[in-house]
C-alpha cells in the first residue's frame, strides 16, 4: 500500500530506492510481527498468569510450549533452514501450540473468567 503512491506520483527511476526500503520495511515487519512477538507475547503473559494462579496452571504451560517452539521456528526462518512464506509443515506444527494457547484462554476467560488471586485473598 505504500509503495503505491510513490510509483503514481510519477517519480520514475528516482522511486526505485524509496520503493525497494519501504518493502524491505514491510518484509521485516511480517517477519518480526507474525511469530516472533507473538512468542514474546506467549512468555511475558504466561508468565504472569502462571505466578499469579489466575488460570490453571496447564494454560501459561501451553504458552511456554508453544512460544518455545514458535521461537526456534522463526530462528530456523531467520538461519535460512526454510524460507518466509513457504508451506512448511515444521513450522505450522510448531504454530499450533501458540494458536491453541490463545484459542483456550480466550475461551476460558470468556465463560469462567479469573481465578480469585491468591496475592489479594489476605487483604
Amino acid at each position: 500500500l505504500s509503495i503505491g503512491p510513490v510509483r503514481q506520483a510519477g517519480a520514475g527511476a528516482a522511486a526505485l530506492t524509496p520503493g525497494q526500503a519501504l518493502a524491505a520495511q514491510y518484509a521485516w515487519a511480517f517477519f518480526f510481527g507474525q511469530s516472533f512477538f507473538a512468542a514474546i507475547n506467549a512468555v511475558l503473559l504466561g508468565s504472569l498468569l502462571y505466578r499469579s494462579r489466575l488460570v490453571p496452571r496447564w494454560l501459561p504451560t501451553l504458552g511456554f510450549i508453544g512460544a518455545v517452539l514458535l521461537l526456534a521456528s522463526w530462528i530456523a526462518t531467520r538461519w535460512g533452514l526454510w524460507g518466509p512464506g513457504t508451506v512448511n509443515r515444521v513450522a505450522a506444527v510448531a504454530a499450533l501450540p501458540i494458536a491453541a494457547w490463545e484459542f483456550s484462554l480466550g475461551i476460558y476467560l470468556a465463560f469462567w473468567g479469573f481465578k480469585p488471586s491468591p496475592i489479594t485473598a489476605d487483604m
